[in-house]
């Protein structure tokens, strides 16, 4: 079904997906830095055809704004792999050369400070398209980051991941945006965890593919894109808990499951002393936390009047919601067992 949706049953579509899938396959299992290289300049040409709509000016905008800054990264990433390999070998520039190689994969994946094209690029986007731009197209960036990185600078930039990603997050109206701003402070849970170790990076980074697949199609049934949308909604009430769940658990607050995998890196922080580290990760968890529950507790409070089209809409996909629903407690029960 998701296929279908993201394709809008298409199959010139269809054929960009797979090779999409395929592109990121390549990128991470070869063995030289230009195959690495074409891997992602395949993933780039075959994501901007789905996210394309020539109907929509809106959506041509986005993918040309997502063709630069992709092209901008790949040509620096590419003339780093030549002055590493090839031009420069007997001159000592390792320092400099990973750092800019790391800057180009973190570019790739909207990583901050190098972000400022990411949320402009998600308001432009269908939800289901947001959903592989947060998720799948940051595996090959995260893979190749993991194989050669610089420790002090990639430290500096998760702690600006966590910054900006939670404080951007405060002022939006958006919800695609928000998430945008969520998915910036995930990355820099996420880069620490590839730093640890990759088998807690993939645990991770499914747990976060899970959450946001669960908030992205809640959102995508009901037809929401604003946070005015939760509030004049006359929801019932086990959808509002179905997303006081899925925010709360995005947040990272326990026992949901969003907790278990920051729960291994904090005390990971903690056993190797890494204090301020600890207390960085720890406070911009609970900003988001904040923002989360004021979005949720007025979605609560307030009860408007119900409209004909969201009640149609929500009965041809009552079926859908509750099961996205029933997949949220049920993963909040089972992650309550495993803290006991």
């Amino acid at each position: 079904m998701f296929f279908f949706i993201l394709t809008n049953n298409n199959s010139n579509k269809m054929f960009f997906l797979f090779i999409l899938f395929f592109s990121t396959l390549i990128s991470i299992s070869s063995n030289s830095w230009f195959g690495c290289w074409i891997g992602l300049e395949i993933n780039l040409l075959s994501f901007i055809p789905l996210i394309s709509n020539s109907k929509n000016l809106l959506s041509v905008e986005t993918s040309l704004k997502y063709f630069l800054t992709q092209s901008l990264a790949s040509i620096n990433f590419l003339f780093m792999i030549l002055i590493k390999f090839s031009l420069l070998k007997n001159f000592n520039m390792n320092n400099i050369i990973s750092i800019m190689m790391n800057s180009s994969l973190l570019m790739k994946m909207g990583s901050a400070p190098f972000h400022f094209w990411f949320p402009n690029i998600v308001e432009g986007l269908s939800w289901m398209n947001n959903f592989m731009l947060m998720t799948w197209q940051k595996i090959s960036p995260m893979i190749l980051l993991s194989y050669y990185f610089n420790k002090n600078f990639l430290i500096f930039m998760i702690i600006m991941n966590l910054i900006i990603g939670s404080l951007g997050g405060l002022n939006q109206t958006s919800l695609r945006k928000l998430l945008a701003f969520s998915s910036i402070n995930n990355l820099g849970w996420m880069i620490f965890s590839i730093m640890i170790s990759e088998n807690l990076w993939l645990f991770y980074f499914l747990i976060y593919s899970m959450m946001i697949f669960m908030m992205i199609s809640l959102f995508f049934l009901m037809n929401m894109y604003f946070m005015n949308q939760l509030f004049i909604n006359n929801m019932n009430f086990f959808i509002k808990l179905n997303l006081l769940i899925n925010f709360l658990s995005l947040g990272g607050l326990p026992p949901f499951m969003g907790f278990m995998p920051k729960w291994i890196i904090i005390n990971f922080l903690l056993i190797n002393k890494f204090y301020f580290l600890t207390f960085i990760f720890m406070m911009t968890s609970l900003i988001i936390i904040y923002y989360y529950i004021r979005i949720i507790y007025s979605s609560f409070m307030f009860n408007y009047f119900k409209m004909k089209w969201v009640n149609l809409l929500m009965k041809n996909n009552m079926s859908l919601i509750n099961l996205s629903s029933f997949i949220s407690i049920s993963s909040m029960i089972l992650s309550t067992f495993i803290f006991m």
